[in-house]
């Protein structure tokens, strides 16, 4: 359809002031999200991401898709200034780069979104259809692992608390992405099309709010344990106190005496490095720590750093002590930038120069085994920012009957960070049907049911120590069964169907020129 021409006057004469209205969409895209919750924003602002990918040329598609992105990502993700200059002391000109930096990137992703999305529609409604779904959720898978990846913001996140989060079970959050971008996009060619095309496009528009809440009622797990009682303790110290010398000792503590106001949990979960030390240094701790809960019969989890003197190597790390032997996990997705620093020697000794955070933790095997309780419980274990990755979560299914999650969003103060990281946890209980318990350094600690709901929420910023009884679950949602693979690969088919076609009319064009040859 050609765009009309008021609009694209206005595009060719105000370039600039068009890509900015597209920066702020792509802004107000983050209301969608936590902690606002607004998710009919999403499909709504997408419909302008859709126009220009519909409407406009491949070039100018990619220029408005990009400051879309940005948009989105700068609304999204400006607490990691917070947490770079602020908690981290770098400098402010590092913390701004650094942010600003991951903005351009992620911001790249959309350009590729909104280019290829005008290519293979190429001006067809019937094609947009298809196309502009498929490409979304193909980059989006993409944006979620190339380069160690950040599938930060997922559009279907934004859904956790709509009725398409009933797809979640099945198709998990790609899956989900890409059923919003399909309403909306039926949508907007409802808008552009023909009569005859308009009725079919607005019943795919409506049909997927309607089938997600109709799946909101399938059961696709079921209990298999008695329950157990878990109790969350939440630290509430934060983070440019907690490695403060004169703190260490009231550290301790606090934690060691919410062992004792809890005899009736089977499981006390602290979060992330809970103590500020790694394990050699509080030996003694945690042996008297121990000794007491085999009197118990009790269980702790506790988020801890663990070192090798010989190998020199640190790993973050999660202890599970009271039963015959300590188990340990360690993490496997480390934080870039945070935990692990991706730049070449000279710049590594640049920021030692400057006294900038440049050493690296070290990453866990892929294969380790699950934790697991005295009564055989087997546990899922995820460290902050590992549950973002869901596909990896997934090798722990079906065995794990309850995930633990501890983590440490001190490090982004007061900010939206905290409330998203919760959503994404979420977004875990509902895709594969468990319970999930968090306990975080000073919040957002919560229990979550196996439908995403919220259970019970501990206040941030204040200690906490909240306890429920929480049920084992078995049983595979066909998302923890399959993962990704079918809904990326039925993107990938039909945007290779699209790309054999215009190869298909060059072979024939060829074979034509050779005959009159």
């Amino acid at each position: 359809m050609p765009e009309p021409k008021s609009i694209q006057r206005f595009v060719e004469r105000r370039p600039r002031l068009s890509q900015f209205l597209y920066f702020l969409t792509g802004a107000l895209t983050m209301l969608s999200f936590a902690p606002f919750g607004l998710y009919p924003v999403a499909p709504l602002l997408l419909l302008v991401f859709l126009y220009s990918s519909y409407s406009m040329s491949a070039r100018r598609a990619a220029w408005h898709g990009f400051w879309y992105g940005a948009g989105l990502f700068l609304a999204g993700t400006y607490w990691l200034y917070i947490s770079i200059h602020v908690f981290g002391e770098a400098p402010l000109w590092v913390a701004v780069f650094i942010m600003l930096a991951l903005v351009m990137v992620m911001g790249l992703y959309y350009a590729l979104t909104g280019s290829l999305i005008n290519k293979f529609a190429a001006g067809n409604p019937r094609r947009l259809l298809l196309a502009a779904p498929a490409v979304w959720v193909a980059v989006e898978w993409l944006r979620g692992w190339f380069l160690s990846g950040f599938p930060w913001m997922s559009l279907g996140y934004s859904q956790i608390d709509s009725p398409l989060a009933g797809f979640a079970p099945i198709l998990g959050v790609y899956g989900l992405s890409g059923i919003l971008v399909l309403s909306a996009t039926a949508l907007f060619v409802a808008a552009v099309s023909s009569q005859r095309l308009r009725i079919t496009a607005a019943v795919f528009a409506v049909l997927p709010w309607i089938a997600g809440a109709a799946l909101m009622q399938s059961v696709w797990t079921e209990r298999t344990a008695s329950d157990v009682r878990i109790t969350i303790v939440q630290g509430g110290i934060s983070q440019d106190r907690k490695w403060q010398l004169e703190q260490f000792s009231p550290t301790l503590n606090l934690y060691a005496a919410s062992i004792a106001k809890y005899p009736d949990s089977d499981i006390i979960v602290w979060p992330e490095v809970a103590l500020p030390a790694v394990i050699d240094q509080v030996e003694d701790y945690l042996t008297a720590i121990e000794k007491g809960l085999r009197a118990t019969g009790q269980t702790l989890i506790l988020g801890i750093l663990e070192r090798d003197l010989a190998a020199e190597t640190i790993f973050n790390s999660v202890l599970m002590m009271g039963g015959e032997t300590r188990q340990i996990y360690r993490k496997r997705h480390l934080v870039p930038f945070g935990e692990f620093f991706p730049v070449p020697d000279f710049v590594r000794n640049w920021m030692r120069l400057l006294s900038l955070p440049n050493s690296d933790l070290d990453a866990g095997a892929p294969g380790q085994p699950l934790m697991e309780s005295r009564a055989g419980i087997k546990l899922a274990v995820a460290i902050c920012y590992e549950d973002a990755y869901g596909a990896e979560q997934l090798l722990a299914m079906p065995e794990a009957s309850i995930l633990i999650n501890v983590s440490n969003d001190a490090w982004f103060g007061d900010s939206i960070a905290p409330h998203q990281h919760l959503e994404i946890a979420r977004m875990r209980a509902l895709e594969v049907g468990r319970y999930v318990v968090r306990s975080t350094n000073n919040g957002i600690s919560a229990f979550i049911g196996p439908k995403g709901q919220v259970l019970e929420l501990g206040p941030q910023f204040s200690y906490v120590a909240m306890s429920r009884e929480i049920t084992p679950m078995g049983g595979t949602t066909p998302y923890a069964r399959f993962g990704n693979w079918p809904v990326v690969t039925v993107c990938f088919l039909i945007l290779g169907g699209f790309s054999l076609k215009p190869l298909g009319r060059l072979m024939q064009r060829a074979g034509k020129r050779r005959s009159n040859q």
